[in-house]
């Protein structure tokens, strides 16, 4: 991998209409639509999505959660089939690392035929990092691979899981031809460090929250802070269009 800097996309996780107007115009660059009171990937009503989504910019990206991890390769499919019809432009799944049980519902995901909506996948790193779901996600179509944290109170990202397992992480993925994320209890002050290991996307809910809080409003000064510290990865909002974003984006 060319080892010049990534540009790098700021994806926010907000819970309304109101939020969603709010990111964008503090620029975030994907907005991703998120129930944390239902869990680390908890879905919104189908309702709630397509409003978010009439409510953005056409040229923000947005994202939504299917829900946290179950084992039910059907159930999953019909979630991340109703999320793209609900108006998803990128539907992101999570699995526990357990690449015997999760590889079944890789690849009914796979079957689906969503394009031009893309399929992200998250991967909880709470109980281990396993790094051979990579390989079904790329066979299977998947854009990119996040790597997030279930349980939220437990520290961030960052002080859970080894610098050098996340920098593993984010070469696997690249070198699977897909965009690597981080994610997971993340705010300002990890990016400059997260920023030297060259993801793509780094996710953000709490961190943009009032006193950090996920469950809370989202927080304009929290979100600045965040932009601030992220090197701006697309034009201003009205001058762009999806292929301005980071080219492991671009497929969006």
């Amino acid at each position: 991998m060319s080892q010049q800097a990534r540009a790098v996309s700021f994806l926010a996780s907000v819970t309304s209409e109101s939020e969603a107007l709010t990111c964008p115009s503090l620029g975030a660059d994907i907005i991703d639509a998120k129930d944390p009171r239902s869990g680390a990937l908890g879905a919104l009503p189908g309702a709630r999505v397509r409003a978010i989504r009439a409510a953005l910019p056409p040229a923000i990206p947005l994202s939504a959660t299917v829900g946290d991890p179950v084992a039910d390769a059907d159930a999953v499919a019909q979630m991340a089939r109703f999320m793209a019809s609900a108006g998803a432009d990128i539907v992101k799944v999570g699995f526990w690392p357990d690449a015997d049980t999760e590889r079944d519902t890789i690849a009914r995901l796979g079957r689906l035929a969503l394009a031009p909506v893309r399929l992200v996948g998250v991967l909880l790193a709470d109980h281990g990092l396993d790094l051979r779901l990579i390989a079904p996600m790329r066979d299977a179509g998947f854009a990119g691979v996040m790597l997030d944290t279930a349980g939220k109170g437990e520290g961030a990202l960052p002080d859970r899981i080894a610098r050098d397992a996340l920098h593993k992480f984010v070469n696997a993925v690249h070198d699977a031809d897909m965009f690597a994320g981080l994610a997971g209890s993340l705010n300002a002050s990890h990016i400059p460090s997260l920023l030297e290991l060259q993801p793509d996307v780094l996710g953000f809910r709490g961190g943009l929250c009032r006193d950090g809080a996920r469950t809370e409003m989202i927080d304009a000064d929290a979100v600045r802070a965040v932009r601030n510290a992220i090197p701006a990865s697309r034009v201003r909002l009205g001058e762009t269009c999806p292929q301005a974003l980071p080219n492991a984006m671009a497929r969006l």
